[in-house]
């Protein structure tokens, strides 16, 4: 099932025996598990209600012999078991013997008095397995992969209206941009920003911009941006602000090779009709990091991109040698970008 059925039947007080959570999202995963435990188990009972185990230290048959353990001074139980990695299809180093057997057996008949979630960091399980098929067949697993961006948008409305602030489509974007897409960062974000405005204020570019903490990667990933847009005061404003901070131009120009690197890769894959989640499971990436890079390279064809990364290359080489000064060779490739 997917993420949204699955937590419509948690509200409506319908829960699954077991679920499986995948996918490298991990905020939607612990949401998922706080949405179970919140419908589920009364705050004073939690104490007694819920057990947590590492499959990597507890073997999955002692999991299943605590879930089949009546629960004690509570009704029902949450039974959460991480680093389950025996579905997918990477080699388990790890020294516990797991009787996957076991779990077969229980996912026939299990009991009721027990709710009990895997999670494993993995955006694909091996469906060859026969367990995995078998959990299939039964509807738990829960796939908690990253939002598209237009989810993104939708998440980010959603959490404004929750926080009861006003969240134009622009700072909506600009939001997004400046976390990455990641949730847990995003969540954080908008939780200090709502607390800035207070409940009813407005939320704007300008406040963004003053309260959002960037890494430098994501400030390269800006900076680029705005050279793509045309807008270089701002670029030339940002580059100084990481120079204040003391980032060594070496490392900006490593990112900047990095980012036009995937400019590249994403033009070449969206010719060959990959989509945004495709591309970012062949690259390692998050879907919004695509589609962004895919907006960025419209603005130079595939030789243009060879070059300029062959320009940050002999840079680098330079900056390294000696053979120029840091700061100006950075400054005129940025001018030249707008040529």
């Amino acid at each position: 099932m997917d993420y949204k059925q699955a937590l419509k039947q948690i509200d409506e007080g319908r829960f699954e025996p077991v679920y499986v959570c995948y996918g490298s999202e991990s905020y939607l995963i612990r949401q998922f598990i706080r949405r179970i435990s919140d419908k589920m188990i009364e705050p004073e009972h939690r104490d007694f209600a819920v057990s947590k185990y590492d499959l990597t230290e507890t073997s999955v048959q002692n999991v299943i012999a605590d879930a089949e353990t009546l629960p004690f001074m509570v009704p029902r139980k949450l039974i959460t078991a991480g680093n389950a990695q025996f579905f997918t299809g990477s080699k388990d180093s790890g020294k516990v013997e797991h009787q996957l057997d076991r779990l077969t057996e229980y996912l026939q008949s299990p009991v009721d008095y027990t709710v009990l979630i895997f999670m494993v960091q993995a955006d694909k399980l091996d469906e060859r397995k026969k367990i995995v098929k078998l959990l299939k067949e039964k509807n738990v697993l829960v796939p908690c992969l990253p939002l598209t961006a237009e989810e993104l948008q939708q998440w980010v409305r959603r959490e404004a209206k929750r926080e009861d602030v006003t969240l134009t489509d622009r700072a909506a974007e600009q939001l997004v941009l400046y976390t990455g897409g990641h949730l847990q960062t995003l969540a954080a974000e908008m939780e200090k920003i709502a607390l800035n405005v207070g409940r009813g204020g407005t939320v704007t570019e300008e406040l963004i911009e003053a309260l959002v903490v960037r890494s430098t990667e994501q400030n390269v990933f800006i900076l680029i941006e705005q050279v793509v847009q045309l807008r270089l005061d701002k670029a030339f404003a940002l580059l100084e602000e990481l120079l204040k901070q003391r980032e060594e131009p070496i490392k900006i120009v490593m990112l900047m090779a990095r980012q036009f690197r995937i400019m590249l890769q994403v033009k070449e894959l969206s010719k060959q009709s990959y989509s945004h989640q495709q591309i970012a499971g062949q690259l390692g990436l998050h879907p919004y990091a695509v589609k962004v890079a895919e907006g960025q390279a419209r603005a130079y064809d595939t030789e243009k991109l060879s070059r300029i990364i062959s320009q940050l290359s002999d840079l680098d080489f330079k900056m390294k040698s000696g053979g120029i000064d840091k700061v100006l060779g950075l400054e005129l490739f940025l001018l030249g970008l707008a040529v």
